[in-house]
Order: structure tokens, then sequence, then C-alpha cells
């Protein structure tokens, strides 16, 4: 993936939470396409391997939620996690890390994530296809900067962290407006 291709257009099958449904499971089923997440708007775009694994909830997700103002001072205006789990485990996952900034994208299937490229397989550690660690800044569905984990393979036995991380894309982004101005 390079700056300058526009993200895969697909549906991506999710749950909302519906207040006119009753009982203890107020959820329906909202299909979303890449065009609703990503049209007309500037955003960041992270992916990781997995819901409640060590890092992504202890580093990547809590630094997009708690520097969501300060991405929003660099003029993104939403901040996305996207992991290859569906949509009843990226939810419980987003109220388990209390999120208010950031939003999440089930991609139950890894259909966005396999036509990104970046679909691997983690069966060395039972996680199955999952998704390589990147972010990506995409103005109105088109990347404009992509930060992808250095080697990425099948079954990789570690799980860089760094070039994904939200300083990594925050200083990006003031360099680019600084070079704009």
């Amino acid at each position: 993936m390079k700056a300058g291709v526009t993200v895969p257009n697909i549906t991506f099958h999710t749950r909302v939470r519906d207040e006119s449904i009753e009982g203890p499971n107020p959820f329906r089923w909202q299909d979303m396409t890449s065009d609703d997440y990503f049209k007309g708007k500037r955003v960041v775009l992270f992916s990781l391997p997995g819901a409640f694994t060590p890092t992504c909830s202890t580093y990547q997700l809590p630094g997009y939620e708690n520097g969501a103002a300060d991405f929003a001072a660099e003029g993104i205006d939403e901040i996305y996690c996207m992991s290859v789990n569906d949509s009843f485990v990226m939810n419980a996952w987003a109220r388990n890390q209390e999120l208010e900034n950031v939003k999440v994208i089930p991609d139950g299937a890894g259909e966005f994530t396999r036509l990104m490229g970046m679909l691997v397989d983690k069966s060395n550690i039972g996680f199955g296809a999952r998704s390589w660690r990147y972010a990506a800044v995409i103005n109105d569905g088109v990347v404009e900067a992509w930060f992808e984990e250095p080697g990425r393979e099948d079954n990789h036995g570690e799980d860089p962290y760094g070039e994904s991380a939200p300083e990594t894309v925050l200083a990006w982004l003031k360099e680019a407006k600084e070079a704009v101005a």
C-alpha cells in the first residue's frame, strides 16, 4: 500500500445500539460501506492484530483515544480502529476501553484487510488470518500517508510496534502541515 491509492470499496457488517429495541441486547445489524467511513473526510485508520490483545489494548488504542484532540487540531475528522474481528468483539472491546473518540470498524471476514494487502496468517499464535499492524491518513477515500510496521509476513515471530503508533502519525501530520504553511 502507498500514498495515492484509493481504499477498497466494501460493506462492513456492524451492530449498532438501537434504543427502540427492548431487552438486554438493544442492537441491530447495520451495513456500512467504505464510503460511509471515508468519503468526504480526512481520517486516521489504524489496524491491528486483535481486540483485547496486549499492545493494542495497552498502547495503540488508548494512545489514539487520548490524543484525539491533537489529531483534530491537525485536521483529522475521525479516528478509526480496525481489526479482523466481528462486530460483537469490536463493540465489546470499545465498551471495555471506554472509547469516546475512536470508532471501531469490524472487518470480521478480513475482506478490507485482504484488499489492502495486509492480511497475514498468525496461526503460530492461534489467531488465524489477521491484520498486520498499520496506520494510514486517508483523505476522501485516498491514502495520503501510510505507516506500516516492518517485517510483514505470515507467522511472524514478533509483533512490531512503532511505525503505526499515534505519536508517529501525529508527528507526520504536524510536519505535513508545516510544509504547506
